[in-house]
């Protein structure tokens, strides 16, 4: 069994903004394969779901993203997957827009929901990187994640996350990879081969 977290803020004020992408991914993903209804669980919004041959938990953390770990941690327990069956959907400054990236481990990246997770879980578990640009500055930095997507955003965001969701089966089998490139593929396809983040010129 895979556990596989999107990271984000809870509430309608937060829905849209881009630290949600994670939520929004794993959205995606339980509308594109039939996914349970979400319930409240492990301090957070859990659905069940069938990727492929692996089962899976989708799971949004409703602690807000500080302490996302609790939430992971107690959904890691319950159900005893291991730490590399965990896989954790969030937002990437340090990526451009529209690009998605695999890895296992690794830093957190300034990134507080990482922190929490690599706190309370340990530090082995997959991270999907999606990437929503940097704003240039680091003093904006705080004001750009929790501000929401921009009209001209919408759509990458949206083909980025049904791509996520159409490709997740190759994901949940640990095929990091084929993933990544059936990913990028279909994003190149749909003409986000070149995004450039808000008030970039082309």
């Amino acid at each position: 069994m895979r556990l596989i977290v999107g990271l984000g803020n809870p509430g309608q004020r937060y829905a849209r903004n881009r630290h949600n992408i994670g939520f929004l991914a794993i959205d995606a993903i339980a509308h594109a394969h039939r996914a349970s209804p979400f319930r409240r669980r492990f301090q957070g919004e859990a659905a069940e779901v069938v990727l492929g041959q692996e089962r899976a938990i989708l799971l949004k953390p409703q602690t807000f993203m500080n302490e996302s770990g609790r939430s992971v941690s107690e959904a890691q327990r319950f159900y005893k997957i291991a730490l590399s069956d965990v896989i954790v959907l969030h937002d990437e400054l340090d990526l451009a827009p529209a690009k998605l990236r695999v890895k296992l481990g690794g830093g957190n990246a300034g990134h507080n929901g990482l922190r929490s997770i690599t706190a309370q879980c340990g530090n082995e578990y997959r991270r999907v990187r999606l990437g929503i640009g940097h704003p240039g500055d680091k003093a904006l930095v705080h004001a750009f994640v929790l501000n929401d997507f921009g009209k001209s955003e919408e759509p990458w965001v949206e083909d980025l996350c049904r791509a996520l969701a159409d490709n997740a089966p190759v994901l949940a089998s640990g095929e990091n990879e084929s993933f990544q490139n059936k990913v990028h593929l279909a994003m190149v396809g749909r003409g986000w081969a070149d995004v450039k983040r808000p008030g970039e010129k082309n």
